[in-house]
């Protein structure tokens, strides 16, 4: 099992959210439940190369 971080938060009556991996793509839900398997859908998409030029969020170390 992986885990990863994810921003959501509440706007009106729907649950909008992006994994911390991927600010760019962003999905909603009626509720969490809805959210977080929108979430695991859109990872999905991610790493299977379905969506074309995905941006990623990295660290880099400078002294």
């Amino acid at each position: 099992m992986m885990l990863l971080k994810y921003t959501y938060w509440q706007d009106g009556e729907m649950w909008l959210g992006y994994l911390e991996e991927y600010p760019d793509y962003m999905t909603q839900g009626e509720n969490m439940e809805e959210l977080l398997e929108n979430l695991k859908d859109i990872y999905q998409e991610l790493i299977s190369d379905a969506i074309p030029s995905v941006r990623h969020v990295a660290e880099l170390a400078v002294a």
